[in-house]
């Protein structure tokens, strides 16, 4: 049998944090979890290392999301839950969370109208001085101007939502996000949406085709499968337009 690749520091470190939650609490640490205990800034940090330690053999997947994360050879202890999740009331002017997952513990509950919950634009910008390489450098060229947050973020059709959940993290979309939408009942082919099922489960996915009487939700995890459903069972509730990370 070929030996396993070696692991660096941080990667161990990982790695035992991982295992320290599975045999004190029966499961894998969500991503926000594993940052925390880890003392870690950015959740796509962990998230590199996890995926590295799952191409080095040491981890594996079973089922969706960072609870389904499991290190090979390690039996998982049989626990029991006597914990429910129960709804919690919906507050104007607060942030809302929504699940990456394939649903969410409650509905999203929307202000009738935005244009009343009190939100306007103002003085509210940046220095906007040039731009910066994420690829191959390039000369760095100064270039005074602003950035208006205001118009960008605040509206009287934006709302903001906390995601949770993995399903969005191949478009750098992760748990503990904030997301901005724009409230809109309508949305176009490759557009992420907040689509409403059956008047009860919200969930934060990709538009993919509607045809044949069927909506297709696509979420941007390659372990997770495309949901459909009948277009009578899915009300768009808004469109992404931001994001937002502390670090």
């Amino acid at each position: 049998m070929d030996a396993m690749p070696p692991l660096t520091h941080l990667e161990a470190r990982v790695l035992a944090a991982i295992e320290r939650h599975i045999r004190s609490k029966g499961q894998a640490p969500t991503i926000a979890e594993l940052t925390a205990d880890l003392r870690l800034k950015s959740k796509g940090t962990v998230h590199r290392y996890v995926q590295s330690l799952i191409g080095k053999g040491r981890l594996e997947r079973q089922g969706n999301g960072w609870r389904g994360l499991r290190i090979v050879g390690l039996s998982m202890p049989r626990t029991s839950s006597n914990v429910e999740r129960l709804p919690v009331p919906y507050r104007e002017g607060s942030i809302a969370t929504i699940s990456g997952e394939s649903n969410v513990e409650n509905p999203v509950a929307l202000p009738a109208d935005l244009e009343d919950s009190g939100m306007t634009t103002g003085e509210f910008r940046i220095p906007l001085l040039g731009r910066i390489a994420a690829g191959q450098p390039i000369e760095a060229i100064e270039d005074q101007d602003h950035l208006d947050l205001a118009a960008f973020l605040i509206g009287p059709d934006r709302y903001a939502l906390r995601v949770t959940g993995e399903s969005m993290i191949d478009v750098g979309i992760m748990d503990g996000d904030t997301v901005i939408l724009r409230k809109q009942d309508t949305a176009r082919r490759g557009d992420i949406v907040v689509a409403l099922i059956d008047g009860q489960e919200a969930t934060l996915k990709r538009l993919g085709d509607t045809h044949d009487g069927m909506v297709e939700l696509i979420p941007e995890n390659k372990s997770m499968t495309t949901m459909r459903y009948a277009t009578s069972r899915v009300r768009f509730q808004g469109v992404l337009v931001g994001q937002l990370r502390s670090y």
